[in-house]
């Protein structure tokens, strides 16, 4: 296995996560809203961002954040964790995911929670091997404005 540094995100990853998110999760959301939104997650105190560093290019990343309910203990949620092709099954997204449980743990945090799309069977196998369990079937809705 190759020898991947894991760290938080700066801003100056904006072009590498840009770049796996449209690659990877097929997102083409252009590269000044990433920036601007990475800006802002990266001073939220709700919010981590972690990325897989290999030889001084990010590889990967994950997003993860509070959720916090009224019936329910505060978890960590991840919001999105994307690994380049030529790195999957190298470690990074083990690498990553274990950084959001350290953070989980470190913050009180009962567990940690992930949606995933129900096409994404590949994924949901290496979710499966990290210890997540399969929660209740659900729709997602959205309102766009």
């Amino acid at each position: 296995m190759i020898k991947i540094q894991i760290r938080e995100a700066r801003i100056q990853d904006a072009n590498f996560i840009h770049r796996l998110n449209c690659r990877e999760m097929g997102y083409a959301y252009p590269l000044e809203k990433t920036i601007e939104k990475l800006e802002k997650i990266l001073g939220s105190p709700h919010d981590k961002v972690y990325v897989a560093e290999f030889q001084d290019s990010v590889v990967g990343y994950v997003h993860a954040n509070d959720y916090d309910l009224l019936y329910a203990p505060s978890m960590k949620n991840i919001m999105g964790i994307a690994v380049s092709s030529d790195f999957k099954r190298q470690g990074a997204g083990t690498a990553l995911l274990k950084a959001v449980e350290e953070w989980a743990k470190k913050s009180g945090a009962s567990g940690i929670r992930l949606v995933s799309g129900a096409d994404r069977t590949g994924a949901h196998e290496f979710y499966r091997q990290f210890g997540f369990g399969k929660g209740k079937p659900q729709l997602n809705f959205k309102k766009i404005f």
